[in-house]
């Protein structure tokens, strides 16, 4: 029984950890403005892996105050 509490214990240590959303890329558009894109960054520790999912895009545009 003892061994059980603790593997449960164990196994749910090392499952998958969610962080985020981070900027993963920024870009121009072109037309004086950058395009965003943000993701969530997931890490599987048993497995070692890192992952990406549930991204959005946001568009901000840049002036000039004169």
């Amino acid at each position: 029984m003892k061994f059980l509490l603790t593997l449960t214990a164990v196994a749910s240590l090392t499952g998958c950890t969610t962080a985020g959303p981070y900027v993963t890329n920024i870009s121009s558009d072109g037309d004086n403005g950058l395009n965003i894109e943000k993701c969530k960054v997931e890490l599987n520790a048993f497995l070692g892996v890192v992952n990406t999912g549930e991204c959005s895009n946001s568009n901000i545009k840049l002036s000039r105050e004169k």
